[in-house]
């Protein structure tokens, strides 16, 4: 059975294996979250829920039809640390671990599956990537933990309570899980500024690309003038920090005579930040955005469906391929063909497959807005679907207070998203595709009118 079973996944494609991979690891993952022993008191949580709540740990989006600190005890905390550690990871990454670890043979095939579920072209260092990545989200889940325990120890004098929560929410922060213990997401710590700030910069660690992390190691360990960043890592991070104070500017114009009309500009400004940052895919949140403005839940929505950095816990587009289309727009507009950003030149393939996952992308987005909207029978405003989907696709984890009123064929499409949404947009479509094929010929070209 298990040679059958390692014979068909060695004959798929790099692609369809990680997809494989993760509908095993989903099975699993919500097999265990079956486990009565998980749960306070009885089980009584519905099938359905128990599949949405392993696939959100999984895919790290943090949306939940259940309240998390109310259904499960501590085994069932640690269960889904794991899980979300699981998924923030990467399921590659983790089983190359593990290979490494009883001294398997890496070969081509898992190289390629590495390169997959990490966004790399290369195969070359996957498993070097896979090492360093593991040791840096550890590092970086560690130091956060120390912080939020010894912050909740100070507030609370309760060990339990801070060693479980300062735990979870820094596996959640790092993760982009988005989950949390505390019922309501961060909403009653708005003015806590001391844990805002660290829970905001993991996100951000989790969101901006792990070889943006590894490559930042290795500047500070090197000698500066022999190390030269990778044009991914500074098309990402120059992307990423634009769009991180595009939103706080944002959030702040559209909420300060709203949301925020009775605080201080510094705590608008300071909750427009964390509001800005989660949308990278966060999911945690101080703020509730059922309460924002429609403008603001739409502009919001946008970038969620942006998503996060390539290789990283988060979902979405991912902010190169935003990056090359606007790229595009602006060298489109100088009446240039090519796209070159820091004396370098971005490939026609780069640029082909950014328009080719933006257009998908919105044709999938609109269909699963669609398809929510017929299974609940307009129950929810528009705004509240969009929000829905878009957060799922993004793997982000907001919610304006919808998830648990939803039908069961509505998580359904939600599940859907976000396990693509942690597979990739890319990798989905490829796996959905099979083997590209190269044809020996072409056809004449012959021009069409365009606009």
């Amino acid at each position: 059975m298990f040679k059958w079973l390692e014979r068909y996944i060695s004959s798929l494609t790099p692609q369809r294996g990680i997809f494989l991979y993760y509908l095993i690891a989903l099975v699993l993952a919500s097999a265990l979250l079956s486990l009565p022993v998980l749960y306070r008191g009885e089980k009584e949580t519905a099938l359905i829920d128990t599949i949405f709540v392993a696939t959100s740990a999984l895919s790290v989006t943090g949306l939940t039809s259940v309240n998390i600190a109310e259904t499960f005890n501590t085994f069932g905390y640690i269960a889904i640390m794991l899980i979300l550690n699981l998924g923030g990871i990467g399921i590659m990454a983790v089983g190359t671990m593990v290979w490494v670890l009883f001294g398997r043979r890496i070969g081509l095939k898992e190289r390629m599956q590495i390169a997959v579920d990490n966004n790399q072209y290369k195969f070359s260092g996957a498993v070097k990537l896979v090492i360093g990545i593991i040791k840096v989200l550890l590092v970086i889940e560690a130091v956060g933990a120390f912080m939020y325990v010894t912050y909740f120890l100070v507030e609370t004098n309760d060990l339990y309570y801070s060693l479980m929560n300062g735990i979870f929410l820094s596996v959640s922060a790092t993760t982009n899980g988005g989950m949390d213990l505390f019922g309501d997401s961060l909403l009653g710590f708005e003015e806590a500024y001391i844990l805002q700030v660290p829970v905001m910069i993991q996100i951000m660690l989790g969101a901006i690309g792990y070889p943006v992390l590894i490559e930042a190691r290795n500047y500070l360990s090197k000698h500066h003038k022999n190390f030269r960043f990778t044009l991914f890592a500074k098309i990402t991070t120059v992307t990423y920090i634009g769009l991180f104070f595009l939103g706080t500017f944002f959030i702040f114009i559209m909420e300060s005579q709203n949301y925020f009309a009775r605080d201080s500009w510094f705590k608008t400004m300071m909750n427009s930040m964390f509001a800005s940052a989660t949308t990278r895919s966060g999911g945690l949140t101080t703020v509730d955005p059922s309460l924002f403005n429609d403008a603001t839940q739409l502009m919001m929505s946008a970038f969620m469906f942006i998503g996060a950095s390539p290789s990283s816990a988060g979902g979405g587009i991912r902010t190169t391929t935003f990056a090359i289309l606007i790229l595009f727009l602006v060298a489109f507009s100088r009446g240039r063909t090519d796209i070159r950003i820091f004396n370098r030149e971005i490939a026609k393939e780069d640029l082909h497959r950014a328009f080719a996952v933006i257009t998908l992308a919105v044709f999938l987005v609109f269909g699963g807005v669609i398809s929510i909207v017929l299974f609940e029978d307009s129950r929810f405003d528009m705004i509240d679907v969009i929000f829905e989907v878009s957060s799922a696709f993004g793997t982000c984890g907001l919610s304006t207070g919808i998830t648990d009123e939803l039908s069961s064929p509505s998580k359904g499409v939600v599940m859907i998203f976000m396990l693509i949404g942690r597979i990739g947009f890319v990798s989905f479509l490829f796996s959905m595709a099979g083997r590209q094929k190269e044809l020996p010929y072409h056809f004449p070209k012959e021009r069409i009118l365009i606009g």
